[in-house]
């Protein structure tokens, strides 16, 4: 009973701690966004609640972040005319997000290689801190993502609004500069947006503010686009569900490390798509797991999902009661507080190693981070995936490589014993030996034709030995079939040496031991020995003992 309480006690305490922070965050990228602070709140309620009751993250808190807010920018600016289509996309990503819970793959997420992560959220990061120069200086939020922010800086440096610049300065060095202990009672966050709006209300009166914010509960965005813009929208609807799948699940490995606990990858998918969806039909912001919400909520005390469900109530609570409270906040306000969102989103881990970083990963590194800035996210993620694939395979290469040995067999040791085989020449090698140990792929196995097929031409017969292979690839073996090939070319006897189950197994498959003598597929070194002699000396005297 007493480990319930101080379970619930911590929950509770973690979702008050994440309600706090959540809610000049949810303003600020409602904002940002171009939907409104009120599609912030609204966001982080569906999503949030939604999120907590059917994902697999059990201490995660879901709530409107950084990358989710550029992509849906992006949406608002390049694919729908109204913000009813805005919403029907948000929809249709959640809908995608559940059917790849349900189809199992969340799993493979996991394996996303950190340097393409690292240069997409370093991206992220650099987008959102360059968006917020426009309200920052006391203008509008500009259109078109980092490059549109770029190219309006100078007309916005020009018709500066100082009073908004005072207020973005003081909000950003309060969030700076907040101590980290006193944090635990009143976030960073929290103490800023109170201190730029408190500068903004007394004081300087002459800068845009968020205005009026609907109050009560959302209505329901029920109508129905025409089947052409469904179609517009499938691209725009599969980035963003894209991005919350690894998003929300990047996160999840974050909870992990800290509760030492283990999620279920399928069902936060799951459960991120229902909290999506739900927020798409009232008009909220999609959501993705927090990385600031859910370490708030973990060191607050929060451990299971009823602290994330709190956090949900409590922000639907602000909704129904505090939003003329709201009306009054700075736009410059948020634009501190989202820049130092954005400054820590930048992986200044990584960067700090730049210098230590292989020049492969560093490119995929530097490729994410552009395609982030200046292209867009979906074609980043896929670009830094393929870039870090092939950075890898190089890598495989190498050491798969190193475990190929390719070796002539010296007649003097080969067959000693046996005076007719040998010649006056004492470093003759008439057979030659391919041995593969470990695995092979299509990183190496392109490879092993130029490496090994020119010492298949200087021998009369090659012995492949295959006892050491582990695991052999499709592609990889055909590449051995094209070996065979290049040994049949140059009237090179082979022996297959040592197969094991699963190498037979490939190569069976794929029909490429039909093109091998049955009498030449041996077990061991004497048999392949013995052939040798067959086939070099098919006389009766070779076989002899000495």
């Amino acid at each position: 009973m007493n480990d319930f309480l101080r379970s619930l006690r911590g929950d509770v305490f973690g979702g008050i701690t994440a309600a706090v922070v959540a809610l000049p965050v949810a303003l600020a990228f409602g904002v940002a966004s171009g939907l409104g602070a009120a599609a912030g709140l609204y966001g982080a309620i569906a999503s949030g609640f939604f999120a907590s009751v059917f994902g697999g993250t059990r201490s995660q808190v879901t709530g409107p972040t950084a990358p989710m807010t550029v992509a849906m920018a992006v949406i608002v600016t390049s694919y729908a005319t109204n913000l009813a289509e805005a919403f029907t996309v948000v929809t249709m990503a959640g809908i995608l997000q559940v059917l790849l819970g349900l189809s199992r793959i969340g799993r493979f997420v996991a394996y996303t290689p950190h340097v393409v992560v690292s240069g997409f959220m370093s991206g992220i990061g650099i987008i959102v801190v360059v968006i917020q120069t426009m309200p920052f200086l006391g203008g509008e939020t500009a259109m078109g993502g980092a490059v549109g922010a770029m190219r309006q800086l100078p007309g916005a440096i020009a018709d500066a609004n100082f009073s908004a610049l005072a207020i973005a300065l003081v909000t950003l060095a309060v969030a700076v500069l907040w101590p980290r202990r006193f944090g635990r009672v009143l976030p960073a966050p929290l103490v800023a947006l109170i201190a730029g709006t408190l500068l903004g209300v007394l004081w300087l009166k002459d800068t845009p503010v968020i205005g009026p914010i609907p109050t009560g509960l959302p209505e329901l965005q029920l109508s129905l686009p025409s089947v052409g813009f469904l179609l517009h929208a499938v691209e725009p609807a599969l980035i963003l569900g894209l991005l919350g799948a690894v998003d929300s699940l990047l996160i999840s490995l974050v909870a992990d490390s800290l509760t030492g606990t283990r999620h279920r990858p399928d069902r936060e998918l799951f459960g991120q798509g229902v909290g999506n969806i739900a927020a798409g039909l009232i008009g909220g912001l999609p959501g993705a797991g927090s990385p600031i919400l859910t370490v708030t909520n973990i060191r607050a005390g929060g451990r299971s999902r009823v602290s994330g469900a709190l956090y949900a109530l409590l922000m639907l609570a602000l909704v129904l009661g505090l939003g003329r409270f709201v009306e009054p906040i700075p736009h410059a306000a948020l634009a501190g507080i989202l820049a130092k969102i954005g400054w820590d989103v930048i992986d200044w881990r990584l960067i700090a190693r730049i210098h230590r970083i292989e020049r492969e990963h560093l490119v995929v590194m530097v490729i994410t981070l552009g395609l982030t800035v200046f292209v867009d996210l979906l074609t980043a993620v896929a670009i830094g995936l393929i870039a870090a694939g092939m950075a890898h395979g190089r890598q495989l290469q190498g050491l798969e490589l190193d475990s190929v040995v390719s070796v002539p067999m010296l007649d003097r040791t080969f067959f000693a014993g046996r005076p007719q085989l040998l010649s006056e020449d004492p470093y003759a090698a008439r057979v030659g030996l391919v041995a593969l140990r470990g695995s092979f792929t299509v990183a190496s196995s392109h490879k092993l034709v130029g490496v090994i097929g020119a010492d298949i031409k200087e021998h009369e017969i090659v012995v492949f030995d295959f006892s050491g292979a582990t695991y052999l690839d499709d592609s990889a073996a055909m590449v051995i079939e094209t070996l065979f090939d290049v040994a049949a070319k140059e009237q090179t006897e082979f022996i297959v040496l040592g197969l094991t189950a699963t190498v037979s197994h490939t190569l069976h498959a794929l029909n490429i031991l039909q093109r091998v003598p049955e009498d030449h597929v041996v077990e061991t070194l004497d048999e392949a020995r013995e052939l040798a002699v067959e086939l070099l000396a098919p006389t009766p005297e070779a076989h002899e003992s000495p």
